[in-house]
């Protein structure tokens, strides 16, 4: 009796699943008409316009390339009254920082910047003043910027940067992906890390390539070989055909000095004979 009844709940249970499961399959196939446009498009060396206007922590007017020219930079697209996934980006962000050796405005600097053009100077300080705190680290002052904009300033930026965003009037929020990105010195897109936890040692080596090797140390460059960045994924995975090929390589020169040392030997042994006898 018992093996019955687990008979028909097992098969009541697979009926249920296979009727659902193309149910759930329809619903997923019909995206939310607030994400038909929200994602982040991969744009690998496009070049960020950096005469955008913005107002900077305390009000005051400054362009985009006042951040540019030395360091790479870390961009992060967000609005500082986003009630849940803007503090989640922001946060990694830090995380990651925090467990680097590198340090914001040594190495790097950070850029943030509002995606809502009603948010003010104000608001860019109050967290400012909050992630500093966080972060404990003195050069963040003048490495971490939180920036505000108008509209047009935005767009054109985050277009740049393939980051896809809208307003959802039915929440009074904004609906965008999740997401950081590193640029080169003169602004270009060298990098995308995805989510809202960034791995520190792949942002390190994000921002090692995107200074085009003029920041790190000789173990970055031996990690930057032995890792490959994975446009894909947004990480760096294990580069296995970089590695297969030094150790084709050194077997290749250790087979050449054996084979060298075996000829020498050989021409030494009969000469060796002849001067005995």
């Amino acid at each position: 009796m018992k093996r019955n009844q687990i008979l028909t709940a097992m098969t009541s249970l697979l009926i249920s699943v296979a009727l659902i499961g193309p149910v759930q399959g329809q619903e997923a196939a019909k995206q939310p008409e607030a994400l038909e446009n929200v994602g982040l498009d991969q744009k690998l060396g496009s070049q960020v316009p950096l005469n955008l206007n913005f107002l900077d922590e305390s009000g005051a007017p400054v362009t985009l390339g006042d951040y540019f020219g030395e360091k790479p930079v870390i961009l992060t697209l967000v609005y500082y009254e986003c009630p849940m996934l803007c503090t989640y980006i922001l946060n990694g962000t830090l995380r990651a920082m925090r467990a680097m050796e590198f340090s914001a405005g040594n190495e790097f600097d950070v850029v943030t910047v509002s995606i809502n053009p009603d948010e003010t100077p104000e608001l860019a300080m109050s967290k400012k003043v909050e992630y500093l705190e966080n972060y404990q680290r003195e050069s963040g002052q003048k490495g971490w910027h939180f920036l505000t904009g108008t509209e047009d300033q935005i767009k054109t930026l985050a277009d740049a940067v393939g980051f896809r965003y809208t307003y959802d009037p039915a929440s009074g929020e904004y609906v965008h992906a999740s997401g950081i990105m590193v640029l080169t010195p003169d602004g270009q897109v060298a990098r995308y890390f995805y989510g809202v936890e960034y791995s520190p040692r792949d942002l390190r080596l994000g921002l090692v390539e995107a200074s085009n090797n003029e920041i790190g140390s000789p173990t970055d460059q031996v990690l930057l070989f032995c890792y490959q960045y994975n446009p894909l994924t947004g990480k760096y995975s294990f580069a296995i055909l970089s590695i297969l090929r030094v150790a084709g390589a050194l077997t290749l020169i250790g087979i050449a000095l054996l084979i060298t040392l075996l000829i020498r030997r050989e021409r030494k042994g009969p000469a060796q004979v002849q001067a005995s006898a």
